[in-house]
């Protein structure tokens, strides 16, 4: 279940970092990883009663998953 969740989780933090980057625009990094990782907690799929649980036991990942979306996109620019 986790692996397949993570999977999800990923493909949110590419999505999550392009909004908030055209939300927000440059030099709000804070405030973009914020709405990226709510972003993600949002659209993760699963019932709405265990998001919380979900979000405290995979933050950590969820973090990395968005610093992982963020250099991926900052690379693509260079390309």
């Amino acid at each position: 279940m986790f692996d397949s969740l993570k999977t999800k989780i990923k493909e949110l933090a590419k999505s999550s970092v392009i909004i908030a980057e055209k939300t927000l625009g440059s030099c709000k990094g804070q405030e973009k990883k914020k709405m990226a990782v709510e972003y993600i907690i949002k659209y993760i799929p699963v019932p709405a009663p265990f998001k919380l649980l979900i979000s405290l036991l995979l933050s950590s990942f969820i973090d990395d998953a968005v610093e992982f979306a963020v250099q991926y996109m900052e690379a693509e620019k260079y390309e």
